[in-house]
């Protein structure tokens, strides 16, 4: 088993950031869809992105790799599956995708994924929008989650489904520029919206037709054929957060690179959210570079995260350092992510000596010194790495065990805080 020993440490200095799994995976999609061979550069190596590789293989792309460098060949608008089943293996993003893109073709697929995806990411809403498209959706176990056996190509003109997962939201908005004729999309409880404005600007890029009402309703105009086309993987700025908020609570002075703020990813939100409580941040947009500069003291607010969501392991750190009380709400999916990210942190930051109580969407924090404790990822990379960021700033070794699960987002994740001065090591 994996496991980091991380000790209080002071940082300095520049780190790029990873590339960005949600982008990666956008674009594998795009040019598995379009006519002729795409070039994707610096994208993310992780397991993940190996798993939509594999997936848009299985759909009919030809797909090269080397040197950092996807060269996709598409099916111009046409998947047609082989194999009858498809492994999302960890990925949220891939299971919830590729689903929509099945309702292209009517051959019968099974979609399954590893322990995390059969037992705590639902699927109820995905099954309601493909239900109402026609596509016969049977739960292999019965118990809302996949296996997922779909059968049955597109049908019909209208659906609906709960909106406070984005990911069905999305890989419809994609999957329905393809289909025949005009469709419209009726969301209830919309949320995560920048992730849905993620997978707008890709229609934008090309020109496939939409109307947005509000995130609560889109028409979609189909049988797009896109051309293929050239892309580079911009930096990640949900993996952004982890060195920002280690300069931020160690009192140190970081430059990241790679840091893009037109960039539609919606956890650079946490900057402004980092500037309220009074970090000294600074943002150079012609150079794309980010300085955390050292911060007399930090204040706590209240905070709804929805807008970037993927921030609310890492903000739990944050609340630790801030003087009086951080409220931290609106993230009550985040409790059906890779793990209960709300009982994970509350857990994890508890036997630091962290004064958190859990909300049923986020967090009440006081101002806490943290001592150094022997952590548990839950198997949920934004876990380990908050858990890792806050032993930065804590007294005594910590330990935070079965850390494979970075490598999902971050693959350099050590590596990269070790070169700014962390004190981290991995272990096998």
């Amino acid at each position: 088993m994996k496991f980091y020993r991380v000790e209080a440490s002071a940082l300095s200095g520049h780190a790029g950031l990873p590339a960005s799994k949600s982008q990666s995976i956008r674009a594998i999609l795009f040019a598995t869809m379009a006519s002729g061979v795409s070039h994707i550069a610096n994208y993310l190596p992780s397991p993940d992105i190996d798993a939509m590789i594999n997936a848009c293989r299985q759909l009919g792309a030809k797909i090269a790799q080397q040197d950092n460098q996807l060269t996709i060949t598409g099916v111009n608008g046409s998947p047609k599956i082989s194999g009858d089943i498809i492994d999302a293996g960890n990925s949220g993003q891939v299971l919830r995708f590729i689903a929509c893109l099945v309702g292209l073709q009517d051959r019968s697929v099974i979609i399954t994924g590893d322990q995390s995806l059969r037992h705590n990411r639902p699927i109820a809403s995905l099954i309601e929008a493909l239900s109402t498209l026609g596509i016969a959706c049977e739960q292999l176990e019965g118990d809302a989650h996949v296996p997922l056996k779909l059968t049955g190509a597109f049908q019909g003109e209208v659906t609906t489904l709960s909106g406070e997962d984005s990911q069905p939201v999305s890989g419809l908005l994609m999957a329905l520029g393809f289909k025949e004729g005009t469709t419209t999309i009726k969301v209830r409880h919309p949320g995560e919206k920048p992730w849905v404005e993620l997978t707008l600007q890709w229609l934008d890029r090309f020109a496939i037709p939409y109307e947005n009402k509000s995130f609560a309703e889109y028409k979609v105009t189909g049988k797009a054929s896109i051309p293929a086309f050239t892309y580079h993987v911009p930096g990640d700025l949900s993996s952004l957060a982890y060195p920002l908020v280690a300069g931020l609570i160690t009192q140190s002075e970081v430059v990241l690179n790679d840091v893009d703020m037109n960039e539609a990813q919606g956890d650079k939100a946490i900057i402004d959210a980092l500037k309220t409580m009074g970090a000294k941040i600074d943002v150079n947009a012609k150079e794309k570079t980010l300085t955390v500069r050292p911060t007399q003291s930090l204040q706590g607010i209240a905070i709804n995260v929805n807008d970037f969501i993927d921030s609310i392991t890492i903000m739990a750190v944050v609340g630790c350092f801030a003087k009086g009380t951080t409220t931290i709400t609106g993230a009550a999916i985040a409790r059906r992510k890779e793990s209960d990210r709300i009982v994970a942190m509350t857990m994890e930051l508890r036997k630091m000596g962290a004064n958190i109580e859990a909300l049923t969407d986020g967090f009440v924090i006081q101002h806490s010194p943290l001592q150094g404790a022997v952590l548990e990822s839950h198997k949920d990379h934004r876990v380990a790495m908050s858990l890792a960021i806050a032993a930065m700033a804590a007294q005594g070794e910590t330990t935070i065990r079965d850390v494979h699960c970075v490598d999902k987002s971050f693959p350099r994740f050590a590596e990269t805080m070790h070169a700014l001065g962390g004190s981290i090591t991995a272990h096998e």
